[in-house]
């Protein structure tokens, strides 16, 4: 009763955020009990909650990131202890699951439709924990709950994001926080990237916090103990510390972000388009452009309010002044600020062919120049001048500034007449709090919408933790811009110089992108303003016929130079299916087929753009609109968003072996794993995998290795879609709630039409509406030599629900007569004929099957744990010219792929 009390009272969830914070459950009823102070000094005294296991596994396939962080925590203490799990995720991902195990009961999280509240309360609610837990460019997620005295509990975040590439890269960013010494840490990232990696990278750790930062053993690459494995098109990296290892980074616990960027091969000029059951995405990132001129306008606040750390960073006296500040410019009591030093080095950044000017604002505007001027060594001098002599005085007149800014660029570009070969830009630097003459927020919205008509692309910069950083994001989503939030405590001036390297180099401007709409529908954004070098353009949408062999793509933009058009028919060459590396079945959006990333991928973009565009819209009519489509979107993908929640479902007891309610199946590594047999497109839809892995082989073989299956998944896509991955020591099993059942056990599970029977350390059978049943042996060694390796043997017990156009490196054969003589030119007789068994006794015989007649070598072989002897026939060379194709074309490059290498007139959804 007291655990259930607990669970009642204390269960929370919540996402905070800079720009806003989500709470579930009942934590709002929980604000007004307060813990007396004698109470909470005694509970710091207790035993701490100890931190058995913090693992993320992630897994990135074309851009698309499926993250899960696992953590276990055990209560070491006498009485139940309140215990908080609590996790930063990047502010673009998605959570789309979330479970927690306290002792023998199990919570899962469900995604539904949030009830619509008064704006008033969500906003205190925001504002209060946007203080408490604000982090640069992060959501934070907590949980908490209450664990019984010695008993343990377990936390599964699932997070989904698709990578904005930026200076040329991507990044993909964990949060690796555990708040404590943990036994096992662990962070596993799979990276499949089918136009090829080239380049990849694995940064130091990184903690932008001041308290509880550390230094690993070596800043100058990645964090000790990292491992990193990669081929043309597949890269793994593990980071794993020991606990002193994690000591030396963090003696607390707190290591930071760990930080892996990388690229990818690009070859057509049009860019890169890829295809998976119905849907398609289309990267476009052209290089090798002539720059587009810029006309900036810097507008930086010098309010009261941006006294002190803001404006006024104090790092010492930079020498560096003394070059340019002309004699008696300099007062030496006035030390070089972080955000001015920036300001000077974007400045010495601009081309000779930009044009520029800067504003200062406070509660009145104050124009360098009443006009643009021409880069030059003179005019950059004189604009650090001016900088320089900024001094925080008054109100913040926000609106006026952007006014201002707006009417000396479109005075600019009418008179100058550069027209769509420039790009206008104003870069507006503030702690964004409008305070002197026009401030409500949504007047200050229309008025620089309708001033600046499109033309004008607005990047905003908020500095501190007071910013109004809701109005800055409006103010950039609107005007077709970017904004960045940057910390008092942090190096301004770096975030600074890193957010203007993304801008500063435009290639193109008014860029459409079109698709027959005969062939694409509901595809996202294909209206761009501009295009940054180093940037991407992404886009998602679905096809209408399947079976397109090529996509009509047009483009038009300008450049510096000319107005660009480019067509072509691009090829479309389907993808193999990626493993569903969620870990739970994921209702598709139209109701057809099995889900993909590319698939969540356009219901990621779509739903953010969705979400875009209520944020603009000032119409209620169609705010309501956009928040219904979104609404019923995230719903259908589960993802979190400001117009879904999520409610913990439960307890339901846990089942014996139960070690993860939800997970992710990462990739196991570069090294090949190859497909054993394909099920057909009809019910229900099999497919299985096999990984190989390598032994030296024994001492005076003619071998020169010996090779074993360690893992066998299996993909069951109809009618429920369900998994599993079995090795030597477990099963894990998904089949609408996640099991991990150990081998040394015996057990019998069963969902939606499948069943698994572990026989302990002799075997696994995985049946399948009764009509298909597979028998996995589980081949243990005591004291294994060095060419063995435990390992698994794969058998078909049952193929009756296998149609006939089941294919793979087994599944060819099922279906077929195959038949043996002693010589291509002698008599034939069945395969299974018991007169056969006399046959062979030469060195070999001949046998036909599908048309192919290879010599064969009849052999014993050992199988059921290498006790048992069995007579076969023997196909050397891998079976050349038995099987279709070559072996190589059975290798996939990971376990849950289910496309078709050979194509033989099969449907490709097999």
């Amino acid at each position: 009763m007291l655990l259930l009390l607990g669970l009642c009272l204390g269960l929370s969830l919540c996402v905070g955020s800079q720009e806003e914070a989500q709470s579930w459950g009942h934590s709002s009823e929980q604000d007004g009990l307060r813990v007396p102070r004698q109470v909470r000094l005694l509970q710091r005294l207790k035993t701490k909650p100890l931190m058995t296991e913090f693992s993320v596994k992630s897994t990135i396939i074309s851009r698309y990131a499926f993250t899960t962080v696992s953590c276990r925590m055990l209560n070491r203490a006498s009485e139940d202890q309140d215990i908080e799990f609590q996790m930063q995720i990047p502010a673009a991902a998605f959570i789309t699951n979330f479970t927690m195990l306290i002792g023998d009961k199990v919570y899962q999280g469900e995604i539904t439709e949030r009830e619509k509240k008064s704006g008033d309360r969500v906003k205190e609610k925001r504002n209060k924990t946007t203080e408490e837990n604000g982090e640069k460019g992060t959501e934070i997620f907590r949980a908490s709950a209450v664990i019984p005295s010695k008993d343990k509990a377990a936390f599964f975040l699932s997070y989904e994001e698709l990578l904005q590439r930026r200076l040329g890269k991507y990044e993909h960013s964990i949060s690796v926080r555990p708040q404590q010494l943990s036994g096992r840490l662990s962070v596993d990232v799979n990276i499949l990237e089918s136009a090829g990696i080239a380049s990849l990278e694995v940064l130091p750790l990184h903690n932008s916090r001041q308290r509880g930062s550390g230094r690993g053993e070596d800043d100058s690459g990645p964090p000790p103990s990292t491992v990193i494995n990669q081929n043309e098109t597949f890269a793994n990296i593990i980071f794993k510390p020991t606990v002193v290892q994690q000591a030396r980074i963090a003696q607390n616990g707190i290591l930071g972000d760990f930080i892996i960027r990388y690229d990818v091969n690009r070859e057509q000029s049009i860019g890169d388009i890829q295809v998976l059951n119905g849907y398609f995405v289309h990267y476009f990132a052209p290089k090798d452009l002539p720059p587009l001129p810029k006309n900036v306008v810097f507008v930086l606040d010098s309010s009261a309010s941006m006294v002190g750390t803001k404006l006024r960073q104090d790092i010492g006296f930079s020498l560096a002044v003394q070059n340019w500040v002309p004699k008696g410019y300099l007062d030496i009591s006035c030390v070089t600020l972080q955000t001015k030093d920036a300001l000077f080095t974007i400045l010495h950044d601009l081309r000779p062919q930009d044009r520029f000017s800067i504003i200062g604002f406070s509660n009145r505007i104050k124009v360098w120049k009443d006009h643009l001027i021409s880069v030059t060594p003179d005019s950059i001098r004189d604009g650090k001048v001016y900088i320089h002599h900024m001094s925080p005085t008054g109100g913040t007149d926000i609106n006026g500034a952007l006014q201002r800014a707006i009417r000396l660029l479109n005075k600019y570009v009418a008179h100058s007449g550069i027209g769509d070969r420039s790009v206008s830009l104003i870069v507006f630097l503030t702690d964004g709090k409008p305070t002197v003459g026009e401030t409500h927020t949504l007047k200050i919205l229309n008025n620089t919408r309708e001033a600046a008509r499109g033309q004008v692309c607005i990047f905003t910069i908020g500095i501190g933790n007071d910013v109004d950083f809701r109005l800055l994001e409006k103010l950039s989503l609107e005007n077709c811009g970017l904004t960045r939030r940057v910390h008092e405590e942090e190096d301004a001036g770096s975030q600074l110089i890193g957010f203007y390297d993304e801008i500063r180099t435009p290639l193109l401007s008014d860029i459409r992108i079109d698709y027959p709409p005969s062939s694409v529908v509901q595809a996202t954004k294909t209206l761009f303003p501009n295009y940054f070098n180093g940037s991407e353009i992404i886009i998602a949408g679905k096809l209408v016929d399947r079976k397109l062999d090529h996509l009509h793509v047009e483009v038009t933009a300008s450049n510096s130079k000319k107005f660009i058009i480019l067509k072509t028919d691009v090829p479309v060459r389907p993808q193999k299916a990626g493993k569903d590396v969620t870990g739970s079945p994921r209702p598709g959006g139209d109701g057809e087929g099995d889900t993909n990333h590319i698939e969540r991928l356009w219901s990621y973009l779509t739903t953010k753009e969705l979400l875009s565009s209520w944020l603009q819209s000032d119409d209620e009519p169609e705010k309501e609109r956009l928040r219904q489509r979104a609404q019923a979107l995230a719903v259908s993908y589960r993802f979190l968003t400001p117009f879904t929640s999520m409610k913990l479902r439960g307890p339901v007891p846990r089942m014996d072996g139960l070690e993860e309610a939800h997970g992710m199946s990462a990739a196991m590594g570069p090294e090949p794993v190859v497909q054993s047999v394909r099920g057909a497109g009809t019910q229900p839809g099999v497919t299985v995998n096999g990984e190989l892995i390598g032994a030296p082989a024994p001492p005076n073989g003619h071998k020169k290795q010996r090779t074993y299956l360690r893992t066998i998944t299996i993909l069951i896509n109809k009618p429920e879609r369900s998994y599993l991955e079995i090795t030597p020591s477990r099963v894990i099993l998904d089949g609408g709630d996640r099991l991990v059942l150990p081998c040394n056990q015996s057990v019998v599970v069963g969902s939606w039409g499948l069943e698994v029977s572990v026989s302990a350390n002799a075997n696994v059978t995985v049946t399948i509406q009764g009509s298909i049943a597979f028998v996995i042996l589980i081949h243990l060694y005591k004291k294994p030599a060095p060419f063995q390796r435990h390992h698994l043997g794969f058998y078909i017990a049952n193929s009756e629900g296998l149609s006939s156009n089941c294919h793979g490196l087994l599944g060819q054969f099922l279906n077929q007569d195959a038949r043996l003589t002693e010589d291509p030119a002698g008599p034939s007789q069945n395969l299974t004929h018991p007169l056969l068994l006399q046959v062979g006794e030469g060195p070999e015989a001949v046998l036909t099957v599908k048309g192919h007649q290879v010599p064969v070598v009849w052999k014993q072989r050992k199988i059921y744990n290498g006790e048992e002897q069995i007579d076969c026939w023997f196909a050397r060379n891998n079976a050349a010219k038995l099987i279709d194709g070559e072996y190589k074309d059975y290798l996939a490059s990971h376990p849950f792929d289910t496309g078709m290498t050979l194509g033989r007139g099969m449907s490709r959804e097999l």
